[in-house]
């Protein structure tokens, strides 16, 4: 629970998290031993970081790296370089003592640097801000261990080489990075809530951490708009897990979904984090139209009573502010329950061409079920085949197929 606090820490007094991760994990091997036979002191945290801190010294002093730590670290203090060695130990104490949540932050924004891949973002961040072990990374992504290790071993590699500053960025480029850490955050959450892969329609544990993580940056980061936006989509969303999943494990569908069964607690929660985005004043961003979307299924009742104009209008406006061939399907499928699936149909058709969407299996899903709607069952049994032969995932390949042989009567 303490790693990613105690390694935010330490990486900014040696500016390097693969460092600064091995510095903390020494720590913990240390306190393995020792509390084993001393008992677990009564401050546990304070005990780890300060053990981290002196192996840091130790490491700095052995590497000969003293003198440019002393640097780094004294002009951020506004010291002299040519301090004394035990002023330097003060120093850093003193830079340690710092609020922790800067450093959370700074570490936020340095594992989510858009200086690395995606896939290299998403696995450092379950590692060092989630306490993930690279095995439980490999399972939820379906991927080998060697490939996630790989991931985060370059990854560090990258940052070091890249000298990417240990720092919650400037003015200037805040927006576009603050991008890259919620784009994180939502594809852990999005993978666990829609398995891309594999036999289980959901993974709970990933839109777990990655709300967990996004309620951290909302912290850290209260003055931020579509950080509240985000947590609020991602609260919402996670309410419906328990009515997602039938006995055997089959998907069940938004409208089809027991709405008795949604966690009304992180619907509560989620409404909040939408109205202290929306408090903040100025235009929604995407996440924050994803979440009021959101909010219109969360406030209905019954399917029946889903206010579909309303829904519909907000993808116009999601549309227009961040324009995407998955924004469009979605904007296809609120038309159609708004003014009938012919209106739907046209948006969906208008897609067909469009090279993003080639082997994306909702669209010809989507298609398939607008064209069951106009009673164009050959056509739509045709698009649910497509669709199943498109899917990766066990769960959804056995729903459409199963929608296709419906059509058949």
């Amino acid at each position: 629970m303490e790693s990613a606090r105690i390694i935010a820490t330490v990486a900014r007094m040696v500016r390097d998290v693969g460092l600064a991760e091995e510095l903390a994990q020494d720590a913990l091997v240390s306190a393995l031993e020792q509390w084993s036979e001393s008992g677990v002191p009564d401050n546990p945290a304070a005990w780890l970081t300060a053990v981290t801190k002196r192996r840091a010294l130790d490491r700095l002093r052995h590497l000969q790296l003293a003198e440019h730590k002393a640097g780094e670290i004294g002009r951020e203090l506004d010291a002299r370089h040519e301090i004394a060695q035990a002023d330097f130990a003060e120093a850093v104490d003193t830079a340690l003592d710092d609020d922790i949540g800067d450093d959370l932050l700074r570490l936020v924004f340095t594992a989510c640097h858009p200086v690395l891949s995606t896939e290299a973002r998403v696995a450092l961040t379950l590692r060092l801000l989630g306490g993930l072990a690279t095995d439980e990374i490999a399972r939820a992504f379906l991927v080998t261990e060697p490939t996630v290790a790989q991931r985060i071993v370059r990854a560090k590699r990258t940052l070091a080489e890249a000298r990417v500053p240990f720092e919650v960025p400037r003015r200037a480029e805040f927006e576009p990075r603050l991008a890259s850490v919620l784009e994180v955050l939502y594809l852990i959450f999005n993978e666990g809530y829609a398995a891309t892969a594999g036999d289980d329609w959901m993974r709970p544990a990933l839109c777990e951490e990655a709300l967990r993580l996004g309620r951290i940056v909302a912290e850290l980061m209260p003055a931020a708009s579509e950080v509240h936006g985000l947590v609020a989509l991602m609260e919402i969303q996670a309410s419906r897990t328990p009515a997602r999943v039938g006995p055997s494990g089959e998907p069940v569908l938004l409208l089809e979904q027991n709405r008795a069964r949604w966690d009304h607690v992180l619907i509560r929660r989620g409404l909040a984090a939408l109205a202290r985005a929306e408090a903040l004043g100025g235009a929604l961003g995407p996440y924050a139209l994803q979440a009021a979307i959101a909010a219109c299924h969360a406030r209905a009742r019954t399917a029946e009573q889903t206010d579909w104009g309303r829904i519909a209008a907000l993808y116009d406006a999601l549309a227009q502010l961040a324009p995407s061939p998955i924004v469009e399907l979605n904007r296809a499928v609120a038309l159609s329950m708004a003014f009938g699936p012919a209106a739907g149909l046209e948006v969906a058709d208008a897609l067909l061409a469009e090279p993003a969407l080639q082997g994306y299996h909702l669209l010809p899903a989507v298609r398939g079920d607008l064209l069951f709607k106009l009673g164009r069952l050959d056509e739509a049994r045709r698009e649910f085949e497509r669709a199943a032969g498109l899917t990766r995932n066990g769960r959804e390949k056995a729903l459409l197929a199963a929608r296709a042989r419906a059509c058949l009567g």
